[in-house]
């Protein structure tokens, strides 16, 4: 799905899908599971692209990508769509997408750059509120190992609680190395939640793996994270929550 048609999604009532989840949480204490998506669901990325191609843009003496910023990746992870909202010409694009993408790979995944990580609205709020329930919050992020430093510098730097947490209730699954697949690495890993307690609900930005929570724990709530997503066309199941992020502040010129 593209992700104006995720957006529409939302409903007006998702906060009390959220606060309904920290209920049942609290109901249930220790044995509660909730699980969380890091990229695109608790971090925005924006701020870890802009950073990349604005290195890249000094490392070409490249004056318009030098001073990208966040918002020119509001239209997502393509990063020829980054570049052109920066200012640059379409045929140059095309010419320096190679070897900018060559660069991006270097440095994205790497505890080095994830600390520039920032967290959606609400988020660090949302997980020391899960946490404050004594339920297990567990994120389980297609990141590989070698990026372990850096999350967990960044989860306590953006306020989110951290592993191990108050009595070891806070865990961070991750895969063993880049290399594996992060479709298969999340779903070998529910059987590690489900050995964990009852999960409660779980969240994420991608529909494949919002489907894949909703097929193998149809009792819990899945919530949709409405921000970005790798670009599959993947249409999510009937009964997961799209949300537009973490805040239980009631704005009404909000989504």
């Amino acid at each position: 799905m593209a992700f104006e048609d995720l957006k529409q999604r939302v409903r007006p009532d998702w906060r009390d899908t959220l606060k309904g989840i920290l209920e049942r949480a609290r109901s249930l204490g220790p044995q509660a599971v909730l699980a969380f998506d890091l990229d695109s669901t608790l971090f925005d990325n924006r701020p870890r692209q802009a950073r990349i191609l604005r290195e890249y843009g000094e490392a070409q003496a490249l004056a318009l990508l030098s001073a990208c910023e966040p918002r020119h990746w509001d239209t997502g992870w393509d990063m020829r769509a980054a570049m052109r909202a920066c200012g640059m010409p379409e045929a140059e694009v095309e010419q320096r997408y190679a070897d900018a993408r060559a660069f991006w790979q270097e440095r994205f995944f790497t505890s080095a750059y994830c600390v520039s990580d920032e967290a959606i609205e609400g988020a660090a709020a949302f997980t020391q509120a899960v946490a404050a329930t004594s339920a297990q919050v567990v994120y389980l992020t297609g990141r590989h190992e070698a990026m372990r430093e850096g999350t967990v510098a960044c989860l306590a730097r953006c306020g989110m609680v951290t592993p191990p947490g108050a009595d070891g209730r806070v865990h961070l699954i991750m895969k063993p190395t880049l290399a594996e697949n992060d479709d298969a690495f999340k779903r070998d890993a529910h059987a590690r939640l489900g050995r964990m307690g009852i999960v409660v609900a779980a969240f994420d930005n991608e529909p494949t793996h919002a489907n894949d929570y909703r097929h193998r724990f149809p009792e819990a709530t899945v919530i949709h994270l409405a921000t970005d997503h790798s670009g599959r066309a993947v249409e999510l199941m009937e009964g997961i929550v799209s949300v537009p992020h973490f805040s239980m502040e009631d704005v009404t010129h909000r989504a």
